[in-house]
C-alpha cells in the first residue's frame, strides 16, 4: 500500500526551497503566514502541507505536486 513518507517529503521540501534559493521568509510571505512554524514543521518531517497548501507549494516552486511528496510502499 502506497502511504507519504514525512520524514523524507520533508527533506525533499527543504532541498527544493534552497535549491530554487528561496528563503523560508519568501515561502512564509508567498503564503501569508504570520510565522515559518508551519514551513518548518515540513522540512522536518513533523507534518506534510494540506492539499490547498500543497497546490500552493507546487505552484511557488514551479513543481509538480508529485516531485515534492516522497511515496513509499508498506
Amino acid at each position: 500500500m502506497p502511504v507519504i513518507d514525512v520524514k523524507a517529503t520533508g527533506n525533499n521540501i527543504k532541498t527544493i526551497i534552497k535549491s530554487k534559493g528561496f528563503k523560508i521568509s519568501d515561502v512564509q510571505a508567498k503564503f501569508g503566514f504570520n510565522t515559518p512554524q508551519a514551513i518548518f514543521k515540513w522540512m522536518r518531517g513533523d507534518a506534510v502541507p494540506t492539499i490547498d497548501n500543497l497546490v500552493i507549494l507546487a505552484d511557488i516552486l514551479d513543481m509538480p505536486i508529485d516531485k515534492i511528496i516522497i511515496v513509499t510502499r508498506i
